[in-house]
């Protein structure tokens, strides 16, 4: 029953830490290192989600959750079973299993979605876009709306429309293929994918949508912060308040778009200057790292 109870507070100290995570604005100026937290957080909750059940239902043979876990197994494979380790014991230790399989499956899913949908965008854009040297190493499709992201993958393409040449002067264009080559390099497609996978397999945690939206959120803003490394600040943030006064943006399944997420807070970001927090990144990340560390070494032991 120890075993369950340090699951459970695990996953009761995720959901304070997101809570944290959520209301924390020290998480702007260090994107990166909050990334890094939140999927920590979501790691610890996908293998607290797991173990919980599964304690409770080894709590006979009172060890860890990993040598429980072998010695159920070798009890199986002799057809023995402990005292007092009944059918509800064993439904707790399926139900783990099935909170993993359902974690997998969703994460498989949500990576077979993705791909097909990039594949298919990648096919439509060979019919349709056009190279143009005002956007070297992008291509542009011939479409009104303010439109330019990144289709991420094994080769990577950033695209823009004819109407965000039209938006943007040189200097902006090139910060905002800056902000999308990041995205590419950085595979922020990746970052995001454990989340995606968790809010369908718990839908029923709020705060676990809430994460999704605040780690996208994060990830545009560490694609800001390298576009910003080499242009100045004006050229992105003059850029940001182009495509909010524009109105309709396009960005479609799969891609990863520089005007998807809450534009203004990102220009007031890039136009005041504010030295990262150490203190608190650290002690955010060794917050992260312990909440990680409890359930994997309550099933590797």
């Amino acid at each position: 029953m120890a075993y369950a109870v340090h699951f459970a507070a695990t996953m009761l100290a995720c959901y304070l830490t997101a809570q944290v995570l959520a209301r924390s604005t020290w998480t702007w100026r260090s994107p990166r290192v909050a990334i890094i937290c939140w999927q920590a957080v979501g790691l610890a909750l996908g293998l607290s989600a797991m173990g919980l059940p599964m304690a409770l239902g080894l709590s006979g043979y009172g060890l860890p959750t990993g040598s429980a876990l072998l010695a159920l197994a070798d009890d199986l494979a002799h057809g023995t079973l402990p005292v007092g380790l009944g059918t509800f014991h064993l439904a707790g230790v399926g139900v783990g299993f099935g909170i993993g399989a359902v974690l997998v499956t969703t994460t498989v899913r949500s990576i077979h979605g993705t791909v097909r949908a990039q594949r298919r965008h990648r096919d439509l854009l060979s019919l349709v876009a056009r190279d143009d040297p005002a956007a070297p190493g992008a291509l542009v499709l011939d479409h009104p709306s303010a439109a330019a992201y990144c289709l991420p993958g094994v080769r990577p393409q950033v695209v823009v429309s004819a109407g965000t040449l039209s938006l943007l002067d040189r200097a902006e264009l090139a910060a905002v293929l800056s902000h999308e080559r990041a995205h590419a390099h950085e595979r922020h497609d990746l970052v995001l994918l454990p989340f995606t996978a968790l809010c369908r397999a718990l839908p029923w945690f709020g705060w676990v949508r809430d994460a999704h939206e605040r780690v996208a959120l994060l990830v545009e803003m560490r694609a800001d912060d390298k576009a910003r490394e080499l242009h100045a600040d004006a050229p992105l943030a003059g850029a940001l308040r182009r495509f909010a006064a524009a109105g309709h943006r396009v960005t479609p399944a799969g891609a990863l778009g520089v005007g998807d997420r809450d534009l203004d807070v990102r220009v007031q970001r890039l136009l005041v200057s504010d030295r990262p927090p150490r203190v608190l990144g650290a002690t955010a990340l060794a917050v992260a790292s312990t909440l990680v560390a409890l359930p994997i070494t309550l099933f590797l032991s």
